[in-house]
């Protein structure tokens, strides 16, 4: 879903949304990058949309936020026309509206989720041809390729809102481990009956996975700890 071009500003980008049984959960890590320079280590890569309803942007930095602002525009009118909150599903179509309008224009995949009183969580995808899937869970960016086989493996339908973001996390922090374009911290959103609840996970904080070396301030520390004189190599 992610197209890691060199000249613009790309969200090398791991990004994922899962439903439970009372809403969705939203994870992306948070590294924006231009070629092998690292633009943003901490970016906000879940859009808010509505009261109600959030996007994860992958690929183009500027044309999923350009997408994301145009929606966002569109659905403030719509609901001071309807009175109530728009729906996921008018959400995400919107997003497919102007995706598969513009898509010789743009390099965008985008994942919608959010929580409604019609039909409760739901989570839809949206790649890069502007084709929309109403989907249990949805991966996306260049993080994601790592993540298929995990997520055959780990996820199952009726999780509790405490293992779907346990599931996110753990997703998100794997996929920074293996792939360079993604990185920094783990940013989640929640959406159910009760409202919007955002988390963040600090990079250091992140599980290391497949003996990763801890933290280190100092590379002194490094040989110290394989042996007592540095020097003695």
């Amino acid at each position: 879903m992610d197209l890691d071009l060199s000249a613009p500003h790309s969200m090398g980008t791991t990004i994922i949304g899962v439903t439970y049984n009372g809403g969705v959960v939203l994870g992306a890590d948070s590294r924006t990058s231009t070629g092998v320079y690292v633009a943003n280590r901490a970016s906000d890569k879940i859009t808010q949309l509505t009261d109600n309803v959030y996007v994860c942007r992958s690929g183009s930095a500027a044309d999923s936020q350009i997408v994301s602002d145009y929606v966002r525009y569109f659905l403030h009118q719509h609901t001071i026309q309807l009175g109530q909150p728009a729906t996921v599903k008018v959400s995400a179509n919107l997003v497919r509206l102007l995706s598969y309008s513009n898509k010789n224009m743009l390099q965008t995949g985008l994942i919608v989720g959010g929580w409604d009183k019609y039909e409760g969580g739901k989570i839809y995808g949206i790649p890069l041809g502007g084709t929309i899937i109403e989907q249990p869970f949805a991966i996306g960016g260049s993080g994601s390729s790592y993540l298929y086989g995990f997520f055959d493996q780990a996820w199952k339908e009726g999780m509790t809102k405490d293992e779907a973001e346990q599931l996110v996390v753990k997703a998100v922090s794997l996929a920074i481990a293996r792939d360079g374009a993604s990185g920094g911290v783990v940013r989640t959103v929640i959406i159910n009956s009760e409202g919007v609840t955002r988390n963040f996970y600090p990079g250091d904080k992140l599980p290391l996975w497949h003996e990763e070396l801890e933290p280190q301030n100092s590379l002194l520390d490094i040989l110290n700890a394989s042996s007592p004189e540095p020097m003695n190599i």
